[in-house]
């Protein structure tokens, strides 16, 4: 029996995933060569589906399979995942999810687990949605680590917490920033200036530089910075270079790993974008002589609560950054001149990342809520929170600061 090409490349994402730490949208790439464009689409909405459920999945599979899946064999522990992701989630027809999955499992050359494999798949495909319906609201319902959901009840309470889990477990709008010209044919204009949703990125556009694929929450960011012509702007963690390209004025981009500052090179071409001096630096430690700016942008590493629903993977492997965060704001606030301002912004929730490290750099906040009233921070409206749920964009934390 043959395995779809489809099937294939989830079940290889799968398995480089979590069994070689790989990151799901570099593994993509790779399973999915030579796929056409419905092959590929239905490959990545089973890869990043089986994914991001993974914590759902293996409850299943363990309740219904009765045996720990740790202690499986990876081919087989893949093949279970993605067969029980497309009985649970999906369509697809039971036999053919199950048949594939088997398919996988004797192609790896592990015979003696084909009959396991086939039992636990029509044991998934009888019980697998009654016990997904019988599971609780909750961070095992919808997947996710318990300190991830816990993290998100601080911020938005149990209600909140859960719609903001089930909209990350979806795709979100897809948006993209005008940089030239006229705005792509049957775009809709969002109430970000220069942020279009669109049906698809039309990948010859970027190539031209008249748009950038860049969420809404993103953009925004890059606006509250409000450089200008004529200004020295510092932008401190500059790839891929999304926000660098909005930046006004003389920009000094800072990027401290080699092939990210090249990606932040060739995508500023992309764009247009001169008058950009790339830095390849320890944003924590700048080379003398990088000083007097009148502003910078603190985009910092994070624990990117905010855009789950973008990297699957992600929720499995993120770390809260907060000491890194705050030794970036204290870096930037020391390069920029008495009365300039800076910009702190996290693709995260986590208040410990991010009103915490605003509070503890002691700069004096530039309240935001007011020109922004539609993305005010629910309970600190002088800050921006843009929140996946309510929104339909990616999830930033956004402060204007200034240096007295």
């Amino acid at each position: 029996m043959s395995v779809s090409p489809a099937r294939r490349a989830a079940y290889e994402v799968l398995l480089r995933v979590f069994e070689q730490d790989a990151y799901a949208d570099r593994a993509f790439r790779t399973a999915a060569e030579g796929l056409d464009d419905r092959e590929r689409a239905f490959a990545q909405r089973l890869a990043y589906g089986s994914v991001q459920r993974a914590r759902t999945l293996d409850h299943a599979i363990e309740t219904l399979g009765r045996r720990p899946v740790r202690k499986l064999d990876p081919p087989v522990r893949a093949a279970l995942r993605l067969g029980a992701y497309q009985l649970g989630y999906t369509d697809t027809a039971a036999h053919a999810a199950a048949n594939e999955s088997v398919e996988l499992v004797r192609r790896a050359r592990l015979e003696r687990a084909v009959p396991f494999t086939n039992a636990v798949m029509r044991r998934l495909a009888d019980g697998i949605r009654p016990l997904l319906d019988s599971l609780a609201d909750g961070p095992l319902k919808e997947s996710y680590p318990d300190w991830i959901h816990e993290t998100f009840v601080r911020v938005l309470g149990k209600g909140g917490a859960v719609a903001l889990m089930r909209a990350m477990n979806e795709p979100l709008e897809t948006v993209v920033r005008l940089v030239r010209g006229e705005p792509p044919t049957g775009s809709e204009e969002t109430d970000v200036p220069g942020a279009y949703r669109v049906e698809r990125v039309d990948e010859t556009l970027v190539a031209a530089g008249r748009i950038w694929p860049q969420s809404r929450g993103s953009q925004l960011a890059g606006l509250c910075v409000g450089s200008q012509a004529g200004e020295r702007v510092l932008d401190l963690c500059a790839a891929p270079g999304g926000k660098t390209g909005q930046l006004g004025g003389e920009v000094t981009a800072v990027e401290i790993d080699p092939a990210r500052a090249g990606e932040l090179r060739e995508n500023l071409a992309t764009m247009g974008r001169g008058g950009v001096t790339v830095v390849e630096a320890d944003g924590t430690a700048l080379p003398p002589g990088l000083d007097g700016f009148d502003c910078a942008l603190v985009d910092a590493p994070c624990s990117g609560l905010g855009v789950l629903a973008q990297r699957p993977d992600l929720r499995w492997r993120a770390v809260p950054l907060p000491d890194l965060q705050l030794a970036l704001l204290r870096s930037a606030a020391e390069r920029v001149r008495p009365g300039g301002t800076i910009l702190y912004s996290v693709c995260t929730l986590n208040p410990d990342e991010c009103e915490a490290v605003v509070d503890a750099s002691a700069l004096r906040v530039l309240p935001l809520g007011e020109k922004w009233p539609a993305f005010a921070h629910p309970t600190r409206p002088e800050f921006l929170l843009t929140l996946p749920h309510v929104h339909g964009t990616s999830g930033f934390f956004i402060s204007r600061l200034a240096r007295d």
